[in-house]
């Protein structure tokens, strides 16, 4: 079968290239077009464009982009129509691929999506839209299910991706990483401070302002792949060092980390790591939010899951200096780091476990 599929983001092309792998099992005739990137491109078929090209992320951003985007959205209809899919796959990245789903439903072509846009956080009135547009809905969070089933849209919960991605990485040796990066033995206190500069300058800044009260730690920044080094480098010393495009790994290593909300809560959750999680924007975006996600108790993955407050959230004015160190000494004590790895037990459980690539891929393949 010809598969054609769309993602516009980093982790869009982590969780493509895990779904073609498992789809080339089940069908040996596959043949691919795509949105993605390198991971995707190593599993064969034609890269039509990179997501590097792709994301605008911010009001701003979109605006000044808007000639850009409207190309891509004229293109890819132009591409699929050539190409002639029987399965055209969506993976998240809504604002584009929403409205290349209308136009593939109007040409009468098989649609999925794989990893739900998070309606249920803001604009659900997307909801009829995807009734109408999407074939089949592959959903990776356990509380989405039952949220499309008020809405009355039967979708598939397929366990998240990441407990795949993550049980499948590799051993390494952990010596010489910490050679390779100039780490010492002291213990690691992990920072991920987001994938934006701005974000990453503001986040930095704070998380920062405690190092001087953990002189026995080693505090090691989680450098994003698309970030130019120089923006991480005014930052470091002989407390602070720099790990590039390897956050997986210094994961493994780490005691405790101080993260900023997204996906990256709940990876680090999986990898055991008790976090404080983080998260300061300018007032104007935080006002905004606020309005547009009122009825939604937590930002991180983690505490929206099972529905509880499993890690910390320092948000907005209770991000400070005061606050975060206090949080951080709760869970380098080692009752509470227990209790929080206790909790992740149960998180990992309802996420469904691993093999959603098998699963998705197997829908797909068998769709009618």
């Amino acid at each position: 079968m010809k598969y054609y599929i769309i993602a516009g983001e980093a982790s869009g092309d982590l969780h493509g290239s895990n779904l073609m792998k498992e789809l080339k099992k089940l069908d040996s005739n596959a043949e691919f077009r795509f949105w993605g990137g390198d991971l995707m491109q190593k599993q064969g078929g034609t890269l039509v464009k990179h997501f590097k090209d792709l994301a605008f992320m911010g009001f701003l951003e979109v605006i000044k982009n808007l000639g850009t985007i409207l190309k891509n959205i004229k293109f890819c209809k132009k591409d699929i129509l050539n190409f002639n899919p029987d399965r055209l796959i969506f993976i998240d990245y809504p604002g584009f691929n929403l409205r290349i789903a209308k136009f593939a439903k109007e040409h009468k072509i098989n649609t999925h999506y794989y990893i739900s846009p998070q309606l249920w956080a803001w604009k659900s009135s997307r909801v009829h839209q995807i009734k109408r547009d999407i074939d089949r809905m592959y959903v990776i969070l356990p509380f989405e299910k039952q949220w499309y089933e008020k809405h009355n849209y039967k979708v598939d919960f397929v366990g998240h991706p990441l407990l795949d991605a993550i049980e499948n990485f590799p051993e390494f040796d952990k010596n010489k990483f910490k050679e390779d990066n100039s780490l010492n033995s002291n213990p690691i206190i992990a920072l991920l401070p987001g994938s934006r500069i701005q974000e990453i300058e503001k986040m930095l800044t704070i998380m920062l302002s405690i190092k001087d009260d953990f002189p026995n730690y080693q505090f090691v920044i989680a450098g994003a792949p698309s970030i130019p080094k120089e923006v991480y480098e005014k930052y470091t010393n002989n407390q602070v060092k720099l790990v590039q495009n390897q956050t997986y790994k210094l994961l493994k290593l780490a005691t405790s980390a101080l993260v900023t909300s997204g996906t990256a809560t709940l990876e680090t959750a999986l990898f055991d790591v008790p976090e404080v999680v983080c998260y300061k924007g300018s007032e104007i975006s935080y006002q905004i939010g606020k309005r547009l996600i009122k009825h939604i108790k937590y930002i991180s993955l983690v505490n929206l899951i099972l529905n509880r407050e499993v890690v910390k959230e320092l948000i907005q004015n209770e991000l400070t200096t005061k606050n975060l160190t206090l949080e951080l000494n709760k869970i380098l004590d080692e009752s509470h780091s227990k209790k929080i790895k206790s909790d992740y037990k149960e998180l990992k459980s309802a996420l469904g476990g691993s093999g959603a690539s098998k699963r998705t891929a197997e829908l797909i393949f068998k769709a009618n």
